[in-house]
């Protein structure tokens, strides 16, 4: 009989620790790594010869948009062809669940699917469409604040009152119940912008109890991003509860160069509190089209559009020129739509990114018909542009921000890390070759270089193809621990 399932031979290792890699052999049996280091004189069902290849923990994207997407398509190729094992969804105050729509979804929660697609009243329901769905990646979850919202308001751009309050914490109770990571809000979205620092407040309060964390796309990453920095701090404090700052930005050309600042706030607080963010590797933003980000000096792209399905993939200056009118107006007549905006400082991008607190996030938009690269190359884009060609990292330390940084700041348990015992959410890839295929131009390309992904022990990704085999499952709420940590935990 087999030592193993599976034997991973001739690679080298990058534990997820951000140290220097070792030559090993990694052995996989019941979906969990059973040995790393010497397994000669193993036997194996299945043994793959790794050519001196790098052999790093799965990828965890920080922030996706999944929700609804890995249960219509639970093959789920743009994260699984870039290596990556486990989405975090539920981002930026938008779930798909609970609520159960009877009518269009409230900007900005169309951009996680149609109408009938909101059909889970309960997060237990929506676990065990998971469950039924088995996607090739782990999930897990936040509730959205405006997911809430819009299920218990006449009208968003208003306070909550107390009774819609204790019905909102009646939903996050039932969620965080069965398994949900925390609560998430998109507090610069008109839908939840009308939402006082009490009403964010009275939510996150039974956060801490719960072991729960809290994300948050913050009320400006613009002009005032410094004060909405400082606004959810004070949140964090206030709770008791771990903050992740969503995809931290400058926002918009008059407030690039904020990078430095903004970097020192979160640091500081961080002593103190369990603060850590996400940063996608790009200087361009995707949302729906929004008149308030319509700049003239910019390029937006039109990533999709209810009224005109055509023009997507067009510039919204270019579609403007032809209708003869002001982009403005042109937004407003291609409404409800999607676009990209490239609006960010590559220096300032390249400041967040490089911090050792920065974990990556693709804020992929897996709907869009023209969607931004990031949905297709975060990831190795990170491994082959910023780490090897640019040498803003090492190799060990972008797995690291890839791997056991999100692991400890979402506390999945025995994920991150190639460990005796750890589940077996690997990736193998070339670190010569890895790079982003995906541009603006062309999008929908899958990365070169990822050679090989397991999820749960499953080989669900082999030589630029899916295997046809699914290992994902939800990932529930672990008791706190690392997902607390300090400053000193998130470098070791």
């Amino acid at each position: 009989m087999p030592d193993f399932e599976t034997l991973i031979q001739n690679v080298f290792v990058l534990d997820g620790s951000g140290t220097e890699p070792k030559k090993a052999s990694v052995a996989i049996t019941a979906g969990r790594i059973a040995q790393v280091g010497d397994t000669g004189g193993c036997s194996a069902e299945k043994t793959i010869d790794g050519d001196d290849r790098v052999l790093a923990p799965g990828f965890v994207d920080a922030h996706s948009h999944d929700d609804l997407y890995l249960i219509r398509s639970p093959q789920m190729l743009p994260k699984l062809s870039q290596g990556v094992t486990t989405v975090i969804v539920g981002n930026c105050g938008i779930s798909g669940s609970p609520t159960e729509l009877e009518k269009d979804p409230p900007h900005p929660a169309n951009l996680l699917g149609q109408t009938d697609e909101f059909r889970y009243a309960q997060f237990s329901e929506y676990v065990k469409a998971v469950a039924a769905a088995v996607p090739a990646v782990n999930v897990a979850a936040f509730v959205g604040h405006t997911t809430l919202r819009s299920n218990h308001m006449d009208r968003l751009d208003r306070e909550a009152t107390p009774h819609e309050l204790a019905a909102m914490r009646a939903q996050l109770a039932e969620a965080l119940a069965h398994g949900a990571i925390g609560l998430s809000t998109g507090l610069a979205y008109k839908s939840a912008h009308s939402a006082s620092e009490e009403e964010v407040a009275a939510l996150a309060e039974p956060l801490n109890a719960a072991g729960a964390i809290y994300a948050t796309h913050m009320r400006s990453e613009g002009e005032h991003v410094l004060d909405a920095i400082q606004e959810t701090l004070r949140l964090g404090d206030r709770c008791k509860i771990p903050i992740v700052v969503s995809h931290l930005k400058c926002g918009g050309m008059d407030n690039w160069h904020q990078s430095g600042e903004m970097l020192r706030l979160l640091q500081t607080a961080n002593t103190t509190q369990a603060v850590g963010w996400d940063c996608y590797p790009y200087a361009a933003s995707s949302t729906i089209l929004d008149p308030r980000q319509v700049d003239d000096r910019i390029q937006i792209t039109v990533t999709w559009s209810d009224q005109f399905p055509a023009l997507a993939g067009q510039p919204l200056s270019s579609i403007a020129k032809k209708w003869g009118v002001s982009p403005l107006e042109a937004a407003a007549r291609l409404q409800p739509a999607g676009a990209i905006y490239h609006s960010m400082s590559e220096n300032d991008v390249r400041a967040i990114l490089a911090n050792p607190f920065t974990m990556i996030g693709s804020d992929g938009l897996p709907n869009d018909i023209f969607p931004h690269p990031r949905l297709w190359g975060t990831f190795p884009r990170v491994l082959g542009h910023y780490s090897r060609d640019e040498q803003l990292f090492s190799l060990p330390e972008a797995v690291r921000k890839m791997t056991s940084l999100p692991a400890q700041r979402f506390g999945l348990h025995n994920r991150g890390w190639i460990k005796e015992g750890f589940a077996a959410d690997l990736v193998l890839f070339d670190p010569t070759t890895v790079r982003d295929e995906a541009t603006f131009s062309d999008p929908v390309r899958p990365a070169d270089g990822i050679e090989a992904v397991w999820v749960n022990g499953v080989l669900s990704y082999h030589k630029q193809t899916p295997t046809g085999r699914r290992g994902g499952r939800f990932l529930p709420r672990q008791p706190r621990n690392n997902a607390n940590s300090t400053t000193q935990d998130q470098t070791k």
